[in-house]
């Protein structure tokens, strides 16, 4: 029931995925949802979200497993394709779950909004570590983490609104050479 309320909650928002759709979508007795969260939706969501913020970040971990991600902009790329990957074969329907939920009830839920952070911390987290792994300075892998995920999340918006993967291929154009410049190997690239 978790992974199918993520699932949902990329394609249709919190407020429009509803907790029948969630059992019917996961195959599962409507009693197991009143025995495994006992606190309803709010529950249910809150499990999906780090769940989902989880799943975010063992992609990282997967993708630095790759034999072609020897950079902080391999790495970087090889994330993206994912995405570019998932909208070429399975359409524009489903973004990240996390976006559409702080799209949906962050200004107004308090709490949900301290999920979403934490679920985007468990991405983050991964993202500096595996960045740091290629060469950037401890002291830069947290903030160009943010960087990366900031235009993942934008350049995933503009995709599927535009039924187009141009925008993730511009965010990997862009920034893995930033990437891999924060490393110093090319720094002979940037003037320095």
């Amino acid at each position: 029931m978790v992974r199918s309320a993520g699932q949902l909650i990329r394609r249709q928002g919190i407020s429009g995925t509803g907790m029948r759709e969630i059992v019917a979508d996961a195959d599962a007795p409507w009693g197991s949802l009143r025995h495994y969260f006992p606190e309803g939706k709010d529950q249910l969501v809150t499990e999906a979200l780090l769940y989902m913020g989880g799943v975010a970040g063992r992609m990282t971990e997967r993708a630095l497993r790759s034999d072609d991600v020897s950079t902080p902009g391999q790495l970087f790329a090889r994330i993206v394709k994912g995405w570019r990957d998932e909208f070429l074969s399975a359409g524009y329907t489903a973004g990240c779950p996390l976006v559409a939920a702080a799209a949906d009830v962050s200004a107004n839920h308090d709490e949900l909004r301290g999920v979403i952070a934490q679920a985007f911390e468990l991405w983050q987290e991964p993202l500096a570590a595996a960045l740091e792994s290629r060469g950037v300075p401890a002291e830069r892998s947290p903030q160009l983490a943010v960087l990366a995920i900031s235009a993942l999340e934008g350049a995933i918006v503009l995709a599927r609104i535009r039924q187009d993967v141009g925008p993730l291929d511009v965010i990997v154009d862009e920034l893995a050479p930033l990437l891999d410049a924060a490393t110093g190997l090319h720094r002979d690239h940037l003037g320095g």
